[in-house]
Formats: C-alpha cells, sequence, structure tokens
C-alpha cells in the first residue's frame, strides 16, 4: 500500500494529534476515549476533507486544470476546504450549494463556512433540495470550457477513490500513532456521510490487517444505503491500490439511529454532544457531521456497547466554522 505512487500535494498539518479525553472518559465512565484531531489539518480552519483533497487537486494539477468546482449542502465543510485549497494553489473554484435544510436564517445563510467561501474570494450558487447536483456541476464545468477554462470535478465530500485515498493514509497515520503510544485500539468511530472518511479507513486497516473495525455514525442515509455507498467507494479504493478482495462486506457497518429529522438538521443529542465535549475537553464540534458522530458515540457508551477496559478512537472530521451558522439549536442548552 505505496501511497507514493500516487499524486499528491502538501496541503494539511499532518501527523494531527491522537489525544486522550481524560474528562470526557471519567463522565462517561465508560472505556478510554480518544480522539484523533483532524480538527487540525490546517487549511482554513481544517477539516476531513483537506487529506482527500492533497490527492484531487493533485490529479487536477496533473490534467491542467485551472477552476475546480465542487458542490455541497449550505454549510459545507468540503466547499470550504475546497475554496480554500484552490486559493493556495492559485486556481479558481465554483461552488455549488443546496438547501437541504429550509433555514432562512442570515447566520446559517450567509455565515459560518459561506462567509468563509467569500472571503476566500469564490463565487457561491444556490439551489433548491433535490437538485440534481452532479448534472448542475456537469453544466457550471461546459460554462467554464465554453469560457476557456478548464474545469475539474470534484464530488461533494471529495468522495471517490482518489479522494479517499486521504483516508487510507489516516488509517497508517493512526496505526502509526498508536504503535509509538503502545495503545491497542479496539474501535474507531466517526461521522459518516458521503461515504470517502469511512471508505478510506476501511480500506487502510482493513489492507493493513490491523483487525481494528471501523464504526459510521450516519448524518444522512438509512444504514442500508450507507453501508452499501461505503462498501462500494472501499471495494473501488481498495482496487485502486492493487489489493482486491482486502475489504469484505462485514468490514463496512454503520449506525444511522441518530440523523434525527434530516442532514443537518439539529438533534436534542448532537446539541448534548457539542456542550459536553466544550465544557469537558474544550474541543468544538461540528453540529451536522462531528455533533451527530459523537452523541452516537456518547449514547453507545452509556448503553454498553463497549467495554471499560477498552480503547475507542473517535475521528473529528472538523467543521467547527458551522457552529455559529447553528446559535438558535444552542439557545436553550446555554441558557441552561
Amino acid at each position: 500500500m505505496h501511497l507514493a505512487r500516487f499524486p499528491r500535494v502538501s496541503l494539511g498539518h499532518m501527523h494531527t494529534p491522537l489525544e486522550f479525553m481524560p474528562r470526557l472518559t471519567a463522565a462517561l465512565d465508560g472505556p478510554r476515549l480518544y480522539i484523533k484531531r483532524d480538527d487540525c489539518t490546517g487549511l482554513a480552519g481544517g477539516g476531513n476533507k483537506t487529506r482527500k483533497l492533497e490527492f484531487l487537486m493533485a490529479q487536477a494539477l496533473a490534467e491542467g486544470a485551472d477552476t475546480v468546482i465542487t458542490q455541497g449542502a449550505t454549510q459545507s465543510n468540503h466547499a470550504r476546504q475546497t475554496v480554500a485549497a484552490a486559493a493556495r494553489l492559485g486556481m479558481k473554484s465554483i461552488i455549488l450549494l443546496e438547501d437541504r435544510t429550509g433555514f432562512e436564517d442570515p447566520n446559517y445563510v450567509l455565515g459560518g463556512n459561506v462567509f468563509l467561501d467569500h472571503l476566500m474570494g469564490a463565487p457561491t450558487r444556490t439551489y433548491p433540495a433535490a437538485t440534481d447536483m452532479n448534472a448542475a456541476m456537469r453544466t457550471v464545468a461546459e460554462e467554464v470550457q465554453g469560457q476557456g477554462g478548464k474545469p475539474y470535478v470534484i464530488p461533494g465530500g471529495g468522495s471517490n477513490p482518489v479522494g479517499a485515498l486521504g483516508y487510507v493514509n489516516c488509517a497508517i497515520e493512526i496505526l502509526t500513532q498508536a504503535n509509538d503510544m503502545q495503545l491497542r485500539v479496539d474501535h474507531v468511530v466517526h461521522a459518516t456521510g458521503s461515504a470517502g472518511t469511512q471508505a478510506g479507513l476501511v480500506a487502510g486497516f482493513a489492507g493493513l490487517n490491523s483487525g481494528i473495525p471501523v464504526l459510521g455514525i450516519g448524518v444522512r442515509a438509512p444504514r442500508e444505503a450507507q453501508e452499501a455507498n461505503v462498501y462500494k467507494l472501499a471495494c473501488e479504493t481498495a482496487d485502486l491500490l492493487g489489493m482486491s478482495g482486502a475489504v469484505r462486506r462485514e468490514h463496512v457497518v454503520a449506525n444511522c439511529d441518530y440523523v434525527g429529522e434530516g442532514y443537518g438538521m439539529p438533534t436534542a443529542g448532537m446539541v448534548q454532544a457539542v456542550s459536553m465535549l466544550a465544557r469537558t475537553e474544550a474541543i468544538l464540534l461540528d453540529p451536522v457531521y462531528s455533533g451527530k458522530g459523537m452523541a452516537g458515540l456518547i449514547d453507545l457508551v452509556r448503553k454498553g456497547q463497549f467495554s471499560k477496559d477498552q480503547n475507542i478512537v473517535f475521528v473529528h472530521t472538523g467543521g467547527s466554522a458551522a457552529l455559529f451558522s447553528y446559535m438558535p439549536a444552542f439557545a436553550k442548552a446555554l441558557a441552561a
């Protein structure tokens, strides 16, 4: 699994920290809880997409592209990091944002990640819910070509086999850090959405024969659909790496009980989890992804899914900039 065979540009601060969370562990009286700080990747606020973009942007440069196009929800962390990567590399970017929540609060529509997109120079285009966003990106790519540019289209979340290489690399990084710390990792848990992060981790840990199970806490799709998406992409990523057959269906597990009313819609568990991490470990989670992922982990710990002698690593996928767009959801928690 020699990742240096694939083009890559340096955009992030690696290795990100792998830290013990003593106060959260004590508060839950559960397993020993660690956190992989991919909120610290360093690219305009950090986050998990930076790892994917190191490979995707390298491919874009290799193809001679001058404009990157991608899509996401209004408060897309992926969009913000794509804009940042393009700015760092002197490229143009065009961001397509889909309204998946119906929120009209100006803090949501114009603040948080959207403000940062504009600050870094990217134009954004808005689309109603249920738009075929892949078709919309193709239309924009044709427009760029018609103006003499050379576009490179990045799928939502950067989730294709090239992007997933970033989380194959993260699996290698976690194992390296755990070995240095003499830490036995019994489970890795994270929020799973567009599938690239989980697919990369699954392919990486399977290819390394680590025996480390990965649990994705779903933030948008039902379990069957989420697991199918992750499994397909994990297999494609393994194929790209030349290790076909390394990923088995049982390697892919998602728990989608914590989505709530839908993608990007606040839940009581998310608010509790974000508040708890802020007040025990001074770590800021994201209300859309890592907040719901941590809500799932906290609930599963309380239900006794993990034994007290286990070591659980939660992968923090970043995105705290979106917190400022979700302030109304935290009003009661702050008042309390």
